[in-house]
């Protein structure tokens, strides 16, 4: 009997070892089998002119009220001091393969985005106002492949971003600045809403300041036309700021080997050109700073929504050779880091109240700028 319980155990092993090999060589493959849709992509019509006067098509804007999870802020911090209007792009939240596009209201990533809107955009309800719409997101299987499918999904959900950022514009007094902020798949959308609507228009001149967080932004081919300088001091008013977490060790292969794998909003090669980085802690491109001058750090709830606020918990290093963003030690801030030390979801709650700070002082640059 003990002879064979000791077999039992010996093939239990090498099953667990065949599994790790398994997911070790075909890692990729199998993240792309989960999440990639396997359905033709149809392409749907564009939203009527007027869809985003509904106030259900945003998670967040003026009128919603108690129940708008961007207005969700910790004890003791005030809300609403500012005078600019913020758009805010939520990231991607649909992670079932069976659209192309999720549809607004699909249950689990409509769920999603509001949790993701209330740790990431409640950063910036410092300001006057906080608009986050709800759109035809690329499901996040589009990220993970080259098929054509894939862009044409990407195209449907910005251009439902247009809209919504139109409806936005329509309804900011013209002489409020605005300031523009995106995550992940809303960075990349931003990123391409700053080419073609921002830079060289007069809207320019009204952009406080623009966050397009959690997607590698090229030196070279991404940022002279997006139509803003990355942010060189903490008070600069009308320039970008951008960055892509990592604890150390570091593992970025997979995230490196997506941004250039996809041309540059130039439409050229990125190859290896350099990643851009700005420091949350200095509201500089580049450079390092301790966790001591981490002014809070927001560890979300496991279960709902808000989270507790963490002081001094974060160093942040831009590191030169990847453009991203180094941590030190991995925070323990909950379960959904990603492999390789990547932090991506919490690329705003790990620096929460540095965020809030630098929107509100480049807020005030640009009052200040327009004062005789």
């Amino acid at each position: 009997m003990a002879r064979k319980f000791l077999y039992l155990i010996v093939i239990l092993v090498a099953l667990v070892l065949a599994v790790l090999l398994v997911l070790r060589i075909w890692s990729t493959e199998l993240t792309r089998y989960a999440f990639v849709p396997q359905v033709a992509f149809k392409q749907a019509e564009a939203l009527p002119a007027g869809a985003y006067a509904n106030r259900a098509m945003w998670i967040s804007r003026p009128d919603i009220g108690a129940k708008d999870p961007a207005q969700w802020a910790p004890q003791g911090v005030a809300r609403q001091q500012g005078k600019a209007a913020v758009f805010f792009i939520h990231p991607s939240s649909y992670l079932a393969r069976k659209y192309w596009n999720a549809p607004v209201n699909e249950p689990d990533s409509a769920r999603r985005a509001d949790d993701f809107v209330n740790a990431m955009a409640s950063a910036f309800n410092g300001q006057a106002q906080v608009w986050a719409p709800r759109y035809r997101q690329a499901a996040f299987g589009a990220f993970l492949t080259d098929q054509p499918e894939a862009q044409q999904a990407l195209d449907l959900a910005y251009a439902d971003v247009v809209l919504a950022f139109d409806a936005f514009l329509a309804a900011t007094p013209k002489d409020a600045p605005i300031v523009l902020a995106g995550h992940s798949q809303g960075a990349l959308h931003l990123m391409r809403l700053l080419k073609d609507r921002i830079a060289g228009t007069p809207l320019a001149a009204r952009v406080a300041a623009a966050y397009p967080i959690g997607w590698p932004i090229s030196v070279a081919h991404d940022l002279p036309v997006m139509g803003l300088p990355s942010c060189t001091a903490p008070d600069q008013k009308g320039c970008l700021m951008t960055w892509s977490s990592f604890a150390e060790p570091a593992d970025p292969a997979m995230i490196i080997d997506a941004y250039r794998a996809r041309p540059g909003l130039d439409g050229q090669a990125k190859g290896t050109d350099a990643v851009l980085c700005t420091n949350p802690l200095t509201g500089r491109t580049g450079g390092s700073a301790p966790a001591s001058v981490n002014l809070g750090t927001l560890r979300p709830n496991t279960a709902g929504m808000g989270g507790e606020i963490i002081t001094k918990a974060v160093p942040a290093r831009c590191d030169v050779k990847t453009g991203l963003l180094m941590l030190g030690d991995p925070p323990d801030l909950g379960a959904f880091v990603l492999p390789g030390n990547n932090y991506h979801v919490y690329d705003i709650p790990l620096f929460w109240m540095n965020l809030r700070a630098d929107v509100a002082r480049r807020a005030q640059a640009w009052e200040a700028s327009r004062q005789p």
